[in-house]
């Protein structure tokens, strides 16, 4: 990557924050870095001091890479500013939700569909978190033998919610650990300090939220395949950075374990920890502050003969967002495609 490239990012966030990190720790070939959100300031983060500007359109000149991140790039940031970065000759590819299902825009995970991104119009989409960890998984085994039934449950830690989050449960944590009864909720309706939470989104068809259809939907677009079942159950719990998984997927003709194992020790971006007699598998302690997705407790249904289990974990806001984001610009640099 001889040639450096301006980047815009917009938003700095919990993911925005976790992007910047990345862009230098990857070495990232930028050549201007420019931060936009809704307030000129100053953030320090990772040791160095960003500045950053007031979003507005004229700030978006001369940038290649427009990238959305962060509580800003989730919530509307990027319907406003993609389109006048695509005038002006730049690519968004963007962490929010606002395009992932508009069939005009590319919804990609590197290891998993990067043949999409050739379909690019100005604009890329990055999935959900937890379908991110989901597929960079189960793809490998798709390729293997079609996959024709997903029912996953889904364990996400606070940090998906954003910085405010984990503070609450920071702080809800030592109150009741003090023994105060007058504990806060702000970021979420119930306390989550040592509790679950089965609800992430708000309820729609069926009784499924937002969170759970996502999996269902990004899933048949990055596969290309709209004959798969996907049924999910999204809780929120009291960790703080980390989501886990758990997966069990009927394929069309049955993968062993063993055959599934050596898939995920060549698959790309997976870790495999899988020898549960020794006590070994992945846990969010594991994956937070780490890029790959882990893998393990794989086990064969005893009742279905095309039927796998798996746990899932990964850092929801490095490789579920920020990561992500980067490994589909450095693609694209790669292929000649900007």
């Amino acid at each position: 990557m001889s040639k450096k490239y301006n980047v815009v990012l917009v938003g700095i966030g919990a993911v925005g924050a976790e992007m910047l990190k990345v862009i230098h720790q990857r070495d990232f070939p930028v050549s201007e870095l420019k931060i936009l959100a809704r307030s000129t300031r100053e953030e320090e983060i990772d040791g160095r001091t960003y500045q950053v500007r007031a979003a507005a359109v004229e700030e978006l000149d001369g940038a290649d890479f427009v990238f959305f991140a962060g509580t800003e790039g989730s919530k509307g940031a990027s319907a406003t500013y993609a389109p006048p970065a695509i005038e002006r000759g730049a690519v968004a590819i963007d962490n929010g939700a606002d395009f992932r299902l508009d069939p005009e825009v590319p919804l990609v995970i590197p290891e998993v569909n990067p043949e999409d991104l050739k379909n690019h119009k100005g604009l890329i989409a990055s999935p959900n978190c937890s379908t991110i960890q989901m597929l960079t998984a189960v793809a490998p085994l798709y390729r293997e033998s079609r996959v024709q039934r997903i029912i996953a449950s889904t364990y996400q830690a606070v940090s998906g919610t954003g910085r405010a989050a984990i503070a609450e449960l920071d702080r809800q944590a030592r109150q009741v650990l003090a023994g105060e009864e007058d504990v806060k909720c702000e970021e979420y309706p119930y306390r989550i300090a040592f509790n679950v939470l089965p609800q992430i989104g708000g309820f729609k068809e069926f009784g499924f939220t937002t969170e759970e259809w996502k999996m269902d939907r990004e899933t048949r677009k990055m596969l290309h395949d709209d004959s798969i079942k996907t049924v999910c159950t999204a809780v929120r719990v009291p960790v703080f950075n980390g989501h886990a998984e758990s997966v069990y997927i009927e394929t069309e003709k049955p993968i062993s374990v063993e055959r599934a194992r050596e898939i995920f020790s060549a698959a790309p971006g997976v870790v495999l920890i899988d020898e549960p007699e020794a006590g070994r598998y992945p846990m969010p302690l594991d994956a937070s502050g780490q890029d790959p997705v882990f893998v393990g407790r794989i086990r064969r249904d005893p009742y279905v003969e095309n039927g796998l289990h798996l746990w899932i974990v990964a850092d929801n806001i490095r490789k579920g967002a920020a990561l992500n984001v980067v490994q589909i610009a450095e693609k694209m640099i790669a292929d000649g495609l900007i």
